[in-house]
């Protein structure tokens, strides 16, 4: 039986401070550290001394959260450029306000190739076209179970590879999930079926004080 948890990064700095997120390589805030500790335990309990592979974004608010779950369950992580957040181009690290106001929602019959009007920003076929063959290669790898750590809209992708969703047929893939968050995804031996068993799930985070911006979904 293959099992991937897919983590999206815990509270990081571009959340409190109002910034778009993308390629701007902000990091966890004393929060998100808290939350890196709940996801920690959370997979401790499903995995424990099973033989596991951790994969993440190499954003440091990725790399950070999977250096703490790396650290509960006594392994390494591999770190790719693969699972990092859609590229905002010139965007990044920008006020959202200056987004917000430039940013050109894709039209219905042009899903995967519009750049949202913002220079240097990637497409969902450019994000689809890195991490699909990435999930593809780890799937294909014969350890049952593996965690891959990265970002609210990745991980969308993520799942739509898993579920070998056609790229082109990706336009409208959407998984929203807070940050912090576990979906877990599965393939029994005997039928091959590839499930969902949950996303975006965020039990694990219940005890700490809540915060507004953390509430937020699809957190980038």
């Amino acid at each position: 039986m293959k099992e991937i948890f897919v983590v999206t990064h815990a509270e990081s700095t571009h959340h409190l401070d109002g910034k778009v997120g993308g390629w701007y390589d902000s990091e966890l805030t004393p929060r998100g550290l808290k939350e890196a500790d709940a996801v920690a335990e959370r997979l401790d309990a499903f995995i424990g001394e099973s033989e596991v592979e951790i994969y993440s974004s190499d954003l440091r608010r990725a790399s950070q959260t999977a250096a703490v779950i790396a650290k509960r369950l006594h392994r390494s992580v591999m770190q790719t450029t693969s699972l990092r957040e859609i590229s905002y181009g010139i965007a990044g690290g920008k006020p959202q306000e200056w987004l917000d106001a430039r940013y050109i929602p894709a039209p219905d019959d042009n899903r995967l190739d519009h750049a949202c009007g913002i220079s240097g920003a990637e497409t969902r076929r450019d994000v689809a076209n890195r991490v699909f063959p990435f999930i593809d290669d780890v799937v294909a790898r014969a350890c049952e179970r593996q965690i891959i750590v990265t970002h609210g809209f990745t991980l969308s992708m993520v799942v739509a590879a898993w579920m070998k969703i056609p790229v082109e047929a990706a336009g409208f893939v959407s998984f929203p999930a807070r940050s912090g968050s576990i979906t877990w995804l599965r393939q029994d031996d005997f039928f091959r079926n590839r499930s969902v068993i949950s996303v975006g799930d965020t039990a694990h985070l219940s005890n700490l004080k809540t915060s507004s911006t953390s509430e937020e979904l699809d957190a980038k």
